[in-house]
């Protein structure tokens, strides 16, 4: 290879170019993003349609139907999933991973377009979203009270808003649990009776009196005017003084026969902080920015807005992202920091302190450069980018401790220090290209994965493929350059303490061994080969996990009451809930969602709508110490398992891609009744099974609707419209709204034409319910119609086009995820399920057996990679398959090392098992291309290998422990994410290090030719 000579050659150009990439990393890191985990949203789309007074049936056969049967049609889709619920349709779909985005979002635009004109035409709002990770709040505030209006609150709300918004890399400011205002008009039927004047008229009036028409321009001689015309409405007065009828030549105006004034809507979201009333300010932060200096930034706005409110209102964080991010990434550096401690100390007592500052010098230089690409990729500094450094700081110095010990072993053979630099690094050049090459390998498939989960962590292999790639261009170029000027050894060098007990047990100890493992080759093969299928049979006793709980000082208190349950309610349930956290020493604080979830601060928890049946109280504890904490989360289950009249579920935060649940079983069917009946049993095989919590199906209660059944014949007699009917039971119970009004500070509103009934609609008035027919004349609504209550049901579910339910559960901790499900399962197996009817399994079992296939699919094609590596490098196909020994006997270490430490294999642990792929066969590269070299000398097959495992026994012996080292800190406090990893890694790279400086030498007597 002639880079080495090259670098040396031209030194001057090999030291501007490693500074001038230093310098890239270092600006890099300084101005790159921070975040807490990856930024990472599949593509789809939501078409949210709200449709009030039509039930879930209704909205299935109307609008969810015709939009399914048009997106379909698209191509690319993952999933379609749609719900109804009284007066509101959801259909979803998600595209495959790697489709882009923003072109699919326009595909869905289209599709619901081209249909639009066939949907119903009284629909209230037709929404299409595009699913976007900037929905994620990194900053949440209340501004709450127990005396001020909440008028008050929602003007200081509105005022803290306008000031946050103008910060720099503030994506969106938006406010919570503030009622929306409306301009009432609250009509007297009596009134428009004596004037004749029906319900129609007057919506018509106020739409035709508040449309603003440009009325164009006149030329008047030189000068031309712009012609203004009546306009929208200006004030309060112009809606009052709205004409709607006249009566013997006497104008009518809207405030003769009704009420004008601006008023609140029925609450539907309810705000509570530190048992006062509040209202909530999210921030979230645009794409590639840093969240530290947003935050910072912020910060003086907020405190000085705080200095400036009344005595009567208090400003409170809820949540802060940057907390959590700078905890998290001075944990990772920390463990970055620890690894390089150990590495160097390594280092320092296997060669020498020259030597090991040299190798050292190249990790903060690879990392930099690492870093400066993962700026480039866009990926920023998060948890799966410091992972991988964390990963590769071990790997990294493995090429220069090769180089470094070789040139080591030239000087010591008395070549000058420029001779023994070219060719230490030459001799060994194509072995660690070849190491390195089949590392990265390795991980390259795993930035391939085409699923949610290959996009969470695909910064993770990246950083990994960045680090290695640097340090192999840096251990060619710059250390045999650093060598050459400041390592002086010369074969009168004397070894320190721990070379020499290293050397004579090399030449005691380990050459004993290998003397015996050439002599019986056999013996050495059947006793690896028992070991090996007796690790595979401990397998079982591992246990199979996705990812594990999120580790942080905060969860989730759902509350779900009955079908029809008023939010007044659902808020006396969630007091209770108040009551029993207030009681606790170690929560912080908590804030309360009455009617809507809490808006999103973790990237895989989306908060549900509006709805007056849930509550969600988020909980933010002091500190998170894992015993205490699932102390108090099963304390809390049990208290609130007391509480009546309602579903509660204590959710702690899950680590990885967003997942349904842990466990998700969809009962699918066509027959409503039939599924729901189904849905019952489901549920309790999930009630009897050990280690299910948070049980939720959506069809456990029916619910009641009372039907208004019209007197069609009756009707037409009277000349009463239907659709006046409609219209005016409509405006009677909720409100029909007409038109929009702005005020001079330019804030819309909605007028709303209502009936003058109390806060809340109750049976009573629909008594008092009037209806206008053709001729003027207004008839009492119970005389057109009869009442009776009608059973439906709650939710109607779509799962890619069919009716279905899904029931779900979490798991408690110290159950495997995997078990619980295989048992429920199981019992399903047993169930009569009818033609027609099956069940499917959701939740974490399909997410991880997606994922798992994916990077079953990055295994096999690492595999290939490498082994195409090795056949390019060896010429030959036996020596390759003799490297891949490594493989079963790393294995053999991880299934140990995980079962010792009570680690399941989790998808992190299966990362680390296809990064062990390209780790430890290595050390089996450098020992076959050694005895190559020796055998090329001259030398017979078992002198060979012999002087080739004694002469790299150093070398492999020291990259295995500065791995062990460098990966060392993030398995001991990387918590149940990276444990599993760690340990995989460390045990695996342990056990195939020790057995391959025997094994190998026997496969390659036996099979090499």
């Amino acid at each position: 290879m002639r880079l080495p000579k090259f670098a040396l050659e031209n030194h001057q150009f090999t030291i501007v170019l490693v500074l001038l990439l230093v310098m890239f990393g270092l600006v890099s890191f300084l101005n790159m993003p921070r975040s807490e985990d990856p930024l990472i949203s599949p593509a789809g789309s939501s078409i949210i349609v709200i449709y009030p007074g039509a039930t879930p049936a209704d909205l299935e056969e109307l609008i969810i139907d015709p939009l399914e049967e048009v997106i379909n049609e698209l191509d690319d889709i993952k999933k379609l999933t749609s719900t109804a619920k009284d007066g509101l349709a959801v259909v979803g779909v998600e595209f495959l991973s790697g489709s882009d985005p923003d072109e699919k979002y326009s595909d869905v635009v289209q599709k619901v377009n081209s249909i639009r004109n066939d949907l119903p035409t009284d629909i209230l709002k037709l929404e299409i979203t595009k699913w976007s990770i900037t929905d994620v709040q990194i900053l949440q505030l209340a501004l709450h009270s127990s005396t001020a209006a909440y008028s008050d609150l929602e003007y200081e709300a509105d005022m803290l808003k306008q000031i946050l918004e103008r910060s720099a890399g503030v994506q969106k400011v938006k406010t919570w649990a503030v009622p929306d205002q409306e301009v009432r008009i609250s009509v007297d039927l009596i009134r428009m009776a004596q004037f004749n004047i029906p319900l129609n008229r007057v919506i018509q009036a106020i739409q035709s009196a508040n449309q603003n028409i440009p009325g164009g321009s006149i030329d008047i001689g030189t000068r031309k005017f712009n012609i203004l015309t009546s306009g929208a409405y200006q004030d309060l007065g112009d809606i009052r003084n709205t004409i709607v009828g006249s009566t013997d030549g006497r104008l009518i105006y809207l405030h003769d026969i009704a009420d004008v004034e601006m008023n609140y809507k029925e609450i539907a979201y309810e705000g509570r902080f530190k048992d006062q009333n509040a209202v909530f300010i999210t921030v979230s932060q645009k794409p590639g920015t840093n969240i530290f200096d947003i935050i910072d930034r912020l910060h003086e706005k907020i405190d000085r807005f705080d200095a400036t409110l009344p005595g009567s209102i208090n400003l409170s964080y809820v949540f802060n992202q940057a907390k959590s991010v700078s905890s998290r990434i001075s944990s990772f550096f920390l463990n970055l920091l620890q690894g390089l401690i150990l590495v160097g100390l390594v280092i320092l007592a296997a060669v020498g302190i020259r030597a090991a500052i040299i190798v050292i010098i190249v990790v903060p230089i690879s990392i930099l450069i690492a870093i400066g690409f993962i700026d480039l990729s866009n990926f920023g500094l998060q948890q799966m980018t410091i992972s991988g450094l964390v990963i590769a700081l071990g790997l990294l110095v493995d090429n220069a401790i090769v180089v470094i010990e070789n040139i080591s072993r030239f000087m010591r053979l008395g070549h000058k220090p420029a001779d023994a630099a070219l060719k230490g690094t030459e001799q060994i050049a194509w072995a660690i290209v070849s190491s390195t090459a089949t590392t990265v390998l390795a991980f390259v498939p795993m930035m391939m994965m085409r699923n949610i989960t290959g996009e969470f962590i695909r910064s993770m292999p990246a950083s990994v493929v960045y680090t290695l790639s640097a340090s192999l261009l840096m251990a060619l170029i710059l250390t045999p350059y650093l060598a050459s000027r400041y390592l002086h050894i010369t074969p009168d060098t004397p070894e320190n303490r721990f070379q020499r007990r290293l050397n004579n047990f090399i030449s005691g100890s380990y050459r004993k061994i290998l003397n015996y493992a050439l002599s019986k080759p056999k013996k050495i093969i059947a006793i690896s080969l028992t070991v090996f299928i007796f690790s595979l049979g401990l397998f079982p006793f591992i246990g199979i996990s996705f990812f594990p709980k999120a580790e942080k000082p905060q969860f989730l208190i759902n509350i779900d009451t009955p079908e029809g349950t008023s939010l007044d309610h659902t808020g006396l349930i969630a007091r209770k809930i108040e009551n029993i956290l207030s009681g606790y020493p170690g929560i912080r604080h908590f804030a309360t969602n009455i009617g809507h979830g809490n808006p999103r601060i973790y990237y895989n928890v989306v908060p549900k709508n509006e709805t007056s049946t849930h509550a969600q109280i988020f909980v933010l504890t002091d500190s998170y110490e894992p015993e205490s904490f699932v102390q108090l989360i099963d304390s809390l289950r049990s208290r609130c398992a007391l509480i009546p009249g309602a579903k509660i579920e204590v959710k702690e935060f899950e680590q990885g891609p967003p997942v349904e649940a842990p466990i998700a079983i969809r009962v699918i069917g066509e027959d409503l009744e039939r599924v729901r009946q189904l849905s019952l049993e489901v549920e309790h095989i999930f009630s009897t099974t050990p280690g299910t919590v948070n049980i939720n199906n959506p069809l456990t209660t029916t619910k009641n609707d009372l039907h208004i059944r019209i007197n069609r014949e009756k009707a037409g007699t009277l000349g009463v419209p239907l659709a006046e009917i409609d219209r005016t039971v409509r405006a009677g119970i909720a409100g029909l709204p007409v038109s929009k009004y702005r005020d001079e500070k330019g804030k819309e509103y909605d007028i709303t034409v209502q009936l003058p009934v109390r806060e809340k609609a109750t049976l009573d008035d629909l008594n008092k319910i009037y209806v206008s027919s053709l001729s003027g004349s207004l008839i009492p609504l119970m005389q057109l119609a009869n009442l009776e209550f009608k059973a439906s049901p709650l939710v109607i579910n779509h799962y890619n086009m069919e009716r279905s339910v899904s029931i779900t559960a979490d798991v408690k901790r110290g159950y495997s995820v995997n078990t619980v499900t295989h048992e429920i399962t199981e019992k399903l197996d047993k169930m009569n399920w009818l033609r027609g009817y099956r069940y499917d399994v959701g939740g974490e079992q399909e997410s991880r057996e997606e994922s798992f296939g994916g990077m079953s699919q990055a295994v096999l094609v690492a595999l290939i990679g490498i082994f195409g590596v090795l056949v390019l490098q060896f010429r030959s196909y036996r020596q390759p398959m003799i490297v891949f020994s490594a493989i079963p006997l790393a294995l053999i270490g991880a299934i140990i090392a995980l079962l010792l430490t009570n680690n399941s294999f989790s998808f992190t642990a299966f990362i680390g098992l296809t990064s062990l792929v390209g780790i430890v066969i290595n050390n089996s590269i450098i020992l076959v291309d050694y005895t190559n070299q020796l055998r090329a000398e001259g030398l017979d097959i078992r002198k060979a290998l012999i002087e080739a495992g004694e002469t790299r026994f150093t070398p492999i012996i020291l990259t295995t422990a500065t791995t062990v080292g460098g990966l060392l800190p993030l398995t001991l406090s990387g918590g149940t994410l990276w444990a599993p990893m760690g340990w995989t890694i460390i045990g695996g790279l342990i056990v195939s290090t020790l057995l391959t400086l025997i094994l190998v030498p026997v496969l390659y007597r036996i099979y090499s030719v």
